[in-house]
């Protein structure tokens, strides 16, 4: 690779980092703890390019006061310039976060109980209780005092038209998007199927006892009462 495309690469990479640290799609990527590593990362690695192109001008220059002028034409910063369009394409477009075809290529991985139901607090009062789909899931299948047999709970995610029916979704990352797994909810009652993959639906509903198995993944049912469709969130991953 000539040292002009590097250059180049560094602006565009350094640019696109600062891009989405400012206007939030970072949170398509890495987790909110990361922010200012973005940030600076994208400065340090924009400020690398531009002193390298800085300093390849100023060279460029006494080399021509230096040497005489010899005829010929080159088109180095041309090429340059062609070989940094996908980077320029990814600058300018960034991709969606996560969805239903995640969800659908990578079976649902819960985290595994490693304290016994004791560790569970009881759940507030309340005749809704808003829940992370993470702390529903890992609720119905371990939690041997049964908290949330009888309550009605809240939920926030995604639909995945699934083979054992329709799926509330969330993908939950520890670091960033590469090592995302989800987390499912099977959702019982003809309501849900009329909304598309990848919809975002506020869900409440009683869970089933005894769904959250290791053979379906740890995917309770939840028995629906209402929902309703809403925006994408702006943080679409649970953590």
């Amino acid at each position: 690779m000539r040292r002009e495309t590097q250059n180049v690469l560094l602006v565009l990479l350094g640019g696109a980092l600062l891009k989405i640290g400012i206007n939030g799609d970072y949170l398509r990527y890495v987790k909110p703890a990361q922010h200012p590593w973005v940030i600076a990362g994208g400065a340090v690695i924009l400020l690398l390019g531009v002193v390298a192109i800085v300093r390849d001008v100023l060279a460029a220059r006494q080399a021509r006061a230096a040497v005489p002028a010899v005829h010929g034409h080159h088109h180095a910063a041309r090429s340059a310039w062609l070989l940094a369009v996908p980077v320029l394409a990814v600058f300018l477009v960034a991709p969606p976060a996560l969805g239903s075809d995640s969800v659908l290529r990578a079976p649902a991985a819960p985290r595994a109980a490693t304290q016994d139901a004791a560790a569970f607090p009881p759940l507030p009062g309340g005749s809704v209780v808003p829940l992370t789909l993470t702390e529903f899931v890992t609720r119905a299948g371990w939690d041997a005092r049964g908290s949330l047999t009888g309550r009605t709970v809240e939920l926030t995610g995604f639909v995945v038209h699934g083979r054992d029916g329709v799926l509330l979704a969330r993908m939950v990352i520890r670091c960033c998007a590469a090592d995302a797994a989800p987390v499912t909810v099977r959702l019982t009652g003809p309501a849900a199927a009329r909304f598309r993959d990848d919809s975002w639906l506020v869900v409440t509903g009683q869970v089933v006892p005894g769904t959250a198995v290791a053979g379906n993944g740890y995917t309770p049912d939840l028995t629906v009462d209402s929902l309703r469709p809403i925006p994408a969130p702006h943080d679409p991953y649970e953590y």
